[in-house]
């Protein structure tokens, strides 16, 4: 299982709720703390602000949700499928991820600031518009995805698979092009400018 940044713990939890369907259940601001979620059917669920605060999710599906403004802080996601979900301006904030699906995921915004996707396959999610900041993504395989107008500054970024993602707009400032793959990413002109400055360049215009 892979460990959070710095070693530390994941927080405990009081209560458990083991089983439950909330297949196409409608969560409007409810509010969830230090409850541990296990084989939860989120299945097109609808979820419009509510607050998941140091929550465990083992086995949780996702499948087809949609969460609009919603809040999951510093929660830890185990084996959770994210089939095909969609999270618009929603808030992540130091939350872990082990043994995870993401195919289709869709992250639109949102602040996803300290989270951990160490040995992620990112490969068929997307992100736009969102807050990595100080992310760890080590080792995360993001081939052919989509990673589009992010702040990734301060990242982790040792060993990541960038190779033919579209990086566009991404802020590129924590990549050491020698300990990551990018080979066929799409990047702008002003990227290229930021990663041979990583390199010790020196960029002139003439």
């Amino acid at each position: 299982m892979a460990e959070r940044k710095y070693g530390e713990q994941a927080p405990a939890t009081e209560t458990t709720i083991a089983g439950a369907d909330w297949y196409g259940r409608k969560l409007f601001r409810e509010k969830f703390q230090g409850v541990l979620f296990v084989d939860l059917d989120l299945t097109e669920l609808e979820n419009f602000g509510a607050v998941f605060n140091e929550c465990m999710f083992r086995r949780a599906r996702f499948n087809a949700s949609v969460h609009d403004e919603a809040a999951f802080v510093n929660c830890t996601f185990t084996s959770c499928n994210f089939f095909d979900s969609r999270f618009t301006a929603c808030k992540f904030v130091g939350s872990m991820f082990n043994g995870c699906q993401f195919d289709h995921m869709n992250v639109i915004e949102g602040d996803w600031g300290f989270v951990g996707l160490p040995g992620a396959d990112l490969r068929r999610a997307s992100f736009s518009g969102t807050r990595l900041r100080e992310a760890d993504l080590t080792g995360a395989r993001c081939q052919g995805s989509s990673i589009c107008d992010v702040d990734l500054s301060g990242a982790w970024l040792h060993s990541v698979d960038f190779s033919g993602c579209d990086l566009r707009g991404t802020d590129l400032g924590a990549i050491k092009p020698d300990s990551a793959n990018l080979k066929g990413a799409i990047i702008t002109i002003d990227q290229t400018i930021v990663i041979a400055e990583v390199l010790g360049l020196d960029v002139r215009l003439e």
